[in-house]
């Protein structure tokens, strides 16, 4: 029996990248039928005169070569470069309760979007129908509500920051500051936290900075899979001889072992590059224990250095000069206990002790984290752990130091900077009012939870999604579907058809817009967008193919449109000229913005664009009070598992063949799964705890939900090399397993990293 239900689950020896990664560029470009257009597409890819990647965030190195994209960024060009559209004859055979039972893949495998629709309750399909009817009924439905703040402007981070800027301008000269956005759901807790402490919620180092660390910490994240090209630095960085100590959960094979496509020597002798110098895993959500058991030896042993009479472990040059806070870490540090750290971490004391003795030797330190530390309950205050991690030895604002977050879409971080925030500064919207001549809104708006718990109670009657695929990305479907239905008009801009999409209310809207890969043509002419990369560098972005169909419009056009169709032709910001050059755009952003924006339009008209100031990378702190603060972990809620010791914990998953919610195919190359998703990775002891073994069928639940409706059934166990009580499965798949109410108690962000499940043999 368990032989066959493994069926799809084979050991995978090869290292990452490599020939595996070509061979799976070639299969993508295949399967969506564009092997010669999205071949010369890739070429383009991430160039000085291209366009930016659809995927993720990771920086372009200053020179790029003519083959700077990786495996999963290929797969999403080849996916938005696709010969298959989701034509209105698609939806004339199909209803929406039929479309409602196809999967993910097959949703988006439809392919693009060709004309804007609208559905239609009588026949239970979408119509099409025209641009201006479009826009008008938009407009109408905004305009028919009681009150600004029942509408809710969600925001995908792969919109370019001209797109986000008059977006939120769109919602605020509505009147409302409901702008949940996906960062609301991966690293929000860096956009809280990182403030606090250093006075930004951005990263601090520059993608050169890695050409001078010696050592670079890795906490959390998977590169091999969500942001592949930063494989190519960390394995510069590991050829060189720099130490990368990795802490993660599960093994990864991108941090254990990496062959680069571009290098021909690698290529031809199926050799590999060793990434990861040690590998240490934590229990899910232990990292912040883990750090403080880091810094508690190094100040132990800084005291018996300086007593007697060696050179000191920490920077006290640094610390006195630019941080706060420092005694009362250092009494809260002396107070905890060793063996808690050691349960609460998952790691003996002599592992944290080894990865602080490196930490200790290395003279210039990176430390990078991704969703796997930000998906948490206390992930604010786990973020501000790592920083604390850094200051201790001076390691932000020099070269080869700091913190780096890793972001996901190519853009999230763009569109927070010009503004789609639901909790804007005062200073922000003072500069909207002074250059768009009417007030903003002051109430603060919505994130992602709140925004599903107002459309459930009715509070939210319209939903404008740009981009994304809102409803699975979010937790807790049992309730965000049905949220979803109580809209009385959702309004989605988008390339491909998504399961969000087939959530209908009273009414919903369908408008395809033009991607990253395409031409945009407005009246004056050929236009560039411009997106911001997660360490701050802006730069343009130029579509070349033609558009999908003649009927779509950018994003920036379709924005302007509900907008002029909204307020009307009296309107004093002028939508039809912003859409006919996006120059005036970026002027307008200069102008709200001059600090980070000044001289924009000059500015990205330089190969490669621009970086905006980034304060810590000079040592200057922009919190109150001047200084880099110290910060004590402040645990919020009680432990998930409340004690039991039947319930352990989930942590969903990306596959391989997976970018945030898109599923290209079936497989996870690295994790060695193929054709299938339905499988659980577990300890092989907590599955003998339960008279289970390696390839039983099993179901998850929800522990602590007395409904029983939230869970995944007839799964099959996989037996893996994860801590004790940690289980591993993909998303969106396991989503209903998480509470809307379990999340990061300040930035909101849902814990879908550390689910309370409990196991059992399939029924």
């Amino acid at each position: 029996m368990s032989d066959k239900r493994k069926r799809g689950v084979r050991k995978y020896d090869a290292p990452a990248g490599g020939w595996g990664a070509l061979k799976a560029v070639g299969h993508a470009l295949q399967d969506q039928h564009t092997v010669v257009e999205g071949g010369r597409t890739l070429l383009h890819a991430n160039q000085p005169d291209g366009f930016d990647c659809p995927g993720c965030a990771w920086p372009d190195p200053k020179h790029t070569s003519s083959f700077e994209f990786c495996e999963n960024g290929a797969k999403a060009v080849a996916w938005e470069a696709t010969s298959k559209r989701a034509t209105p004859e698609l939806f004339a055979a199909h209803t929406v309760t039929e479309l409602l039972t196809w999967s993910d893949h097959q949703l988006e495998d439809a392919g693009r979007l060709t004309a804007p629709m609208a559905f239609d309750r009588a026949t239970d399909r979408y119509l099409p129908i025209s641009w201006d009817e479009a826009f008008a009924r938009t407009a109408q439905a905004l305009n028919a509500l009681d009150h600004p703040d029942q509408a809710e402007f969600y925001a995908s981070g792969r919109a370019s920051n001209e797109a986000a800027f008059l977006y939120q301008l769109l919602g605020r000269r509505f009147g409302t500051n409901n702008f949940p956005d996906c960062s609301n759901m991966c690293h929000e807790p860096t956009s809280v936290g990182l403030p606090d402490s250093i006075g930004l919620g951005k990263g601090s180092v520059t993608l050169e900075d890695f050409d001078h660390a010696d050592l670079i910490l890795s906490f959390g994240h998977n590169p091999g899979t969500n942001h592949p090209r930063m494989m190519a630095t960390l394995r510069d960085a590991a050829r060189r001889g720099a130490g990368i100590l990795v802490f993660n959960p599960l093994k990864e094979r991108a941090l254990e072992r990496f062959a680069s496509p571009q290098d021909p020597v690698e290529m031809a002798t199926f050799t590999s590059t060793e990434i990861a110098s040690r590998y240490y895993q934590p229990t899910l959500g232990g990292d912040a224990a883990l750090v403080q058991g880091m810094m508690k030896a190094l100040i132990a042993w800084d005291i018996e250095a300086l007593a007697a009479g060696r050179p000191p472990i920490l920077d006290h040059a640094f610390i006195a000069e630019h941080t706060l806070g420092f005694d009362a870490l250092a009494a809260d540090l002396a107070g905890q206990d060793w063996a808690n750290l050691e349960r609460t971490s998952g790691l003996p004391r002599s592992q944290i002790e080894e990865a602080a003795r490196t930490y200790a030797e290395a003279k210039a330190v990176i430390l990078c984290y991704g969703m796997g530390l930000t998906q948490h309950r206390n992930a604010s205050s786990t973020v501000q752990q790592l920083v604390n991690l850094l200051l201790l030895r001076g390691n932000i604002g020099r070269p080869g130091a700091g913190i780096c977050p890793l972001r996901g879409h190519s853009n999230v971080q763009g569109d927070r900077t010009v503004g789609v925030w639901e909790k804007p500064t005062e200073a922000f919207l003072s500069a909207m009012d002074g250059v768009f001549g009417f007030q903003s809104p002051r109430k603060h708006g919505h994130t992602v939870v709140e925004a599903i718990a107002a459309m459930e109670r009715g509070e939210s009657r319209v939903f404008l999604g740009l981009g994304g695929n809102f409803a699975v990305a979010a937790p807790d479907p049992l309730r965000t579907f049905a949220a979803m239905r109580n809209l009385k008009l959702s309004v989605h801009v988008a390339t491909k058809l998504n399961r969000t999409h087939l959530l209908i209310g009273d009414g919903a809207l369908l408008l395809p817009c033009l991607g990253r890969t395409e031409l945009d043509h407005q009246a004056t002419g050929r236009q560039a967008v411009t997106v911001e990369d997660s360490m701050s560098m802006v730069h343009a972005s130029r579509g070349l193919n033609p558009p999908a169909s003649p009927d779509l419009k950018s994003e920036i056009a379709i924005v302007a449109g509900i907008g002029k169709a909204t307020f009307g032709a009296t309107d004093p910001v002028d939508w039809d000229a912003l859409v006919a050059d996006y120059d005036r755009i970026r002027e307008l952003i200069a102008a709200v913005l001059p600090k980070l924006f000044a001289d924009y339009n000059a500015k990205i008209r330089v190969p490669g664009g621009f970086r905006l100031p980034v304060a810590p990378s000079d040592r200057v702190w922009t919190t109150p009070s001047g200084k880099a603060h110290f910060l004590t972990y402040a645990v919020t809620g009680a432990d998930p598992r409340q004690g039991d010791p039947e319930v352990l914990l989930l942590t969903t998953l990306r596959s391989h063949d997976q970018y945030n919610t898109t599923i290209y195919g079936q497989d996870d190359r690295y994790r060695g799964v193929f054709g299938r998703r339905d499988v659980v990775f577990a300890h092989k002891d907590d599955l003998a705890a339960r008279g289970l073994k390696d390839g039983d069928a099993i179901d998850l639940l929800a522990a602590f939900d007395a409904s029983g409706e939230r869970a995944v059934r007839r799964f099959t166990a996989i037996a893996r090399d994860l801590p004790r009580g940690c289980l591993a499965a993909y998303y969106p798949e396991t989503n209903g397993l998480v509470v809307l109410d379990d999340h990061d108690q300040r930035s909101g962000t849902p814990a879908y990293k550390s689910v309370p499940v409990r196991l059992r043999a399939a029924l």
